[in-house]
């Protein structure tokens, strides 16, 4: 439901390469990229923004659509090795729903990414 967001970030080549990493098991990648700013999506569309703007906004949460489970678990593996830190292993939250698989990390900045399957 969600046409596009916009994220100011401290170094946008530090947040650049990480969700760079991060995304790539969920299918996002650059698809536009100018100035200031780099666009993720897929086919040609982006929908997730990062911009260098200062300073960044104290506080963001971005969920990020995955496929299955093993999406969900490469998105957090990736977003590890890029440097992320850990705000919620992969797993089931049942809290929100029964069938609310998702991981959380943290960004560079501090932003909480979450990636999230509903159902399988």
């Amino acid at each position: 439901m969600i046409h596009h967001i916009a994220v100011g970030v401290g170094d946008l080549a530090k947040s650049r390469a990480f969700y760079e990493k991060a995304l790539k098991p969920l299918g996002y990648g650059v698809v536009m990229a100018f100035g200031e700013g780099v666009g993720f999506g897929r086919d040609g569309k982006p929908g997730f923004w990062l911009y260098g703007w200062e300073p960044p906004a104290p506080h963001l949460h971005v969920a990020f659509a995955a496929g299955s489970h093993a999406e969900v678990d490469a998105f957090y593996a990736a977003a590890m090795a890029a440097g992320g830190r850990d705000n919620g292993a992969p797993g089931i939250v049942a809290e929100y729903r029964p069938d609310y698989y998702a991981a959380f990390v943290f960004d560079p900045d501090g932003y909480n990414v979450e990636a999230v399957c509903l159902g399988g």
